[in-house]
């Protein structure tokens, strides 16, 4: 069903730097551009290089509030993407706390997708009334039927996730290859369900290592973006991939029950029955339409490719901060094991439309780690085991200082309260960071305010 009119044609800002790319690429050469490091430029810049009126067109869309016209619910969290991400500026953290749940059945986790888990949808968009048949979209039960297993997820920044997304799957490896085999971190490969048209190795179905994510679970920006869309607010899509609809991100969630877009007691799915936005339908997936994303979830995409890195604050020689960076990287605390700024890895590729060279500092491997206590017990799949339950990706250090809200739940904005709670494989830097005294915890905070 037609949603935006205006939207079912590629903008001409969009289509412009589309073509220029898939042509010409985007590398700026063989020279190196160290962003993020201390700098003049703003928390939720864009990258060097970047169109600028296609950026702003995309930031627009990012922050769009969407209504019940425009298909939101039946069942979400949030009526627009920059409800939730916000900390700092728009592509920031956020201050919600999106609930999940499930159980163990037989010894491995299972989320009750018959109820519609693991993820809860906090709000429902109530009565609504199409050909005089009153319709209610109803809420997701608290606590779900037969669950035993309760978690919150913290909304996570976007900022620099474009160069992250560039990166091919052997840097990974060389992260993982590097980190000692206490800490050493589970490189997750998963299917690509919704690929990057302006990334040319990705094609739907084929393998690649997942870096987004809290569980290191989301292989593309492409697929966040359609993700985030359908289980966050409630709207469906369909792209256009290789000349075929892609309708991954097609199917409502639906209050207490699995996903579907079926009638229930006579009752559509939701205001916009059917498939929100379908622009394969709309489009025929030909000509110029044929490998091209659904309007928002392409801007989406696109805002969230070229967000620069957050700024770092410079640090005096010898100042509180300095001296919290050595023991940052001290072999006592080990705390870059994991949160890594390796520069000859974090090194960006023209991959899915950015400039290539570009040297960058996450201080994270964005690899999946067993933090024991600390894990939120949530698994990805049916049938994870109770250990893969525990593993959680590595939380990027950049832009903390803009974050108030700390690890996965958002459980505490205290810094030193974060580092104390990490258990499994974090349990050594734990206690290390435990044993300094009351000065060198005061530095090493000093320089985490710095990134």
């Amino acid at each position: 069903m037609l949603r935006k009119i205006s939207k079912i044609r590629v903008s001409a800002a969009l289509a412009a730097y589309v073509a220029s790319t898939s042509l010409l690429g985007c590398s700026a050469g063989t020279g190196a551009e160290e962003v993020g490091s201390s700098s003049d430029a703003l928390l939720g810049d864009a990258l060097p290089g970047t169109d600028s009126a296609t950026f702003a067109e995309a930031r627009a869309n990012f922050a769009e509030v969407e209504n019940v016209a425009d298909g939101i619910g039946p069942i979400f969290n949030a009526n627009a993407c920059g409800t939730c991400h916000q900390n700092g500026a728009l592509g920031g953290a956020g201050q919600q706390i999106e609930a999940r749940y499930g159980t163990l059945i037989g010894g491995v986790f299972n989320g009750l997708p018959n109820t519609g888990g693991s993820l809860r949808q906090l709000f429902g968009i109530g009565g609504f009334n199409l050909g005089g048949l009153n319709c209610n979209s109803g809420v997701d039960a608290n606590p779900a039927p037969g669950a035993t297993i309760f978690a919150g997820r913290l909304t996570t920044p976007l900022f620099g996730l474009g160069l992250v997304d560039s990166l091919p799957d052997s840097a990974f490896d060389t992260l993982a290859s590097r980190e000692p085999t206490a800490i050493r971190g589970v490189v997750n490969r998963f299917a690509i369900a919704l690929p990057n048209p302006l990334d040319p190795s990705q094609h739907v179905g084929s393998v690649r290592v997942a870096r987004f994510g809290w569980k290191a679970n989301v292989p593309t920006l492409a697929q966040f973006s359609g993700d985030a869309y359908v289980n966050e607010m409630g709207i469906t899509t369909s792209s256009c991939i290789a000349g075929s609809p892609n309708l991954a991100f097609a199917t409502e969630n639906r209050a207490n029950r699995a996903p579907s877009n079926a009638l229930i007691n006579g009752c559509p799915d939701d205001a916009v029955p059917g498939i929100d936005d379908d622009f394969a339908a709309e489009t025929g997936c030909t000509g110029v339409n044929a490998n091209v994303l659904q309007d928002d979830v392409r801007n989406f995409t696109f805002f969230m490719a070229h967000l620069a890195p957050p700024p770092q604050s410079a640090i005096a020689v010898g100042s509180a901060e300095d001296r919290g960076r050595t023991l940052f990287n001290s072999a006592a605390l080990a705390c870059n094991g994991c949160h890594r700024s390796d520069s000859d890895v974090f090194r960006s590729t023209s991959a899915g439309g950015v400039t290539a060279g570009i040297v960058f500092a996450p201080f994270s491997d964005f690899l999946a780690h067993d933090m024991g206590t600390l894990g939120d017990q949530i698994g990805i799949n049916d049938g994870d085991s109770v250990a893969a339950t525990r593993r959680m990706r590595t939380a990027p250090l950049w832009g903390l200082h803009s974050r108030n809200k700390l690890l996965h739940d958002g459980r505490t904005t205290d810094r030193g309260a974060a580092i104390l709670a990490h258990a499994g494989q974090g349990a050594a830097a734990s206690a290390a960071y435990n044993a300094l005294g009351t000065s060198s915890k005061s530095d090493l905070l000093a320089y985490l305010n710095t990134l």
